[in-house]
């Protein structure tokens, strides 16, 4: 049976593959995609959502935008040296002809999970602020959510933007922080499997000439994508962050993970920095075990997930 899924996302080059992988995807149900700033601006982040699904055919998957700003830190300027000005690596992009869905993207989370209870997957690859809002709007949504996929976080990788943080958490931590601990079925797909896989020119060559209008957008993209992580890691290639949260939906026997309990600190030197305490490990303090059980990603076959990638989309 597909995954029914809503897709939480701030395109983003790497989004935009994965969103490519959610619209062709013979499992996946894509419902609509909900955005937020975080790579762009969230104007710009419903643009390329209503684009990419133009591109692919798919125009009739609706897209509510979202956070515009974190819940209360101030926001952090869009990282344009990554994902370009228009998150798409700066290449040509023809306008959207399509309109977003008239709810904000919180109203649109909670009206379609209670409309298919126990149903419908959240899947967020930005900053959770949508999530922490539909939240807000609806409590009890925790329990009619079949799981929650969140990219985002680092157990023991470190951080990217941050000595210890990654992006999305570092974003909104105060999200993350109510998101991470809301005691829904929750799976967190970090740095410490993302960085460990590699889309290479070779996989976006497959891709390219395998999705038509979308995959000239694809590739484009990537080629100012992978100058950044040639220049900052030495990577030939990629990381495709977003892609493994449906890759571990999809094909979760090629992830290692772990259950145990999670925080996020939402101040001080190691703000956005996710804190996991092994489920059954006693530290000096119960404290760290205070907050529901989770799962954690730390290990991957990061070849296997990548030449998925490649092979979905080709």
């Amino acid at each position: 049976m597909p995954h029914p899924i809503i897709f939480d996302t701030d395109p983003g080059v790497d989004d935009a593959q994965a969103i490519a992988i959610a619209l062709r995807h013979p499992d996946i149900e894509l419902l609509g995609m909900t955005t937020t700033y975080g790579n762009v601006d969230v104007e710009t982040a419903t643009h390329n959502a209503l684009l990419l699904a133009e591109l692919a055919g798919r125009g009739d998957v609706p897209v509510a935008q979202g956070a515009a700003v974190p819940m209360v830190k101030p926001r952090h300027p869009a990282p344009a040296h990554i994902h370009g000005d228009n998150g798409l690596g700066n290449i040509e992009l023809p306008a959207a002809r399509g309109r977003p869905d008239p709810r904000n993207a919180a109203q649109f989370i909670v009206d379609t999970v209670n409309a298919r209870p126990g149903e419908v997957t959240l899947v967020a690859v930005g900053p959770v602020g949508n999530l922490a809002a539909a939240l807000q709007l609806d409590p009890a949504i925790v329990d009619r959510v079949r799981q929650v996929v969140i990219m985002g976080g680092s157990i023991r990788e470190g951080g990217n933007v941050t000595p210890v943080a990654e992006a999305n958490m570092f974003n909104d931590p105060d999200a993350a922080a109510r998101v991470l601990t809301a005691g829904w079925p929750l799976t967190l797909v970090g740095l410490d499997v993302t960085h460990r896989c590699v889309l290479t020119p070779a996989h976006m060559a497959r891709i390219e000439a395998g999705q038509g209008e979308l995959g000239r957008v694809l590739a484009g993209s990537y080629a100012f994508y992978r100058d950044f992580y040639y220049e900052f890691l030495g990577i030939d290639g990629c990381c495709p962050h977003d892609s493994c949260a449906l890759a571990w939906l999809l094909r979760p026997e090629l992830f290692i993970t772990s259950r145990g309990h999670l925080t996020v600190a939402t101040s001080g030197d190691a703000e956005g920095q996710t804190i996991f305490a092994p489920e059954g490990r006693a530290f000096i303090e119960a404290r760290w075990s205070r907050t529901p059980l989770v799962d954690v990603c730390l290990g991957v076959d990061g070849l296997a997930v990548s030449d998925w990638i490649a092979d979905t989309l080709a």
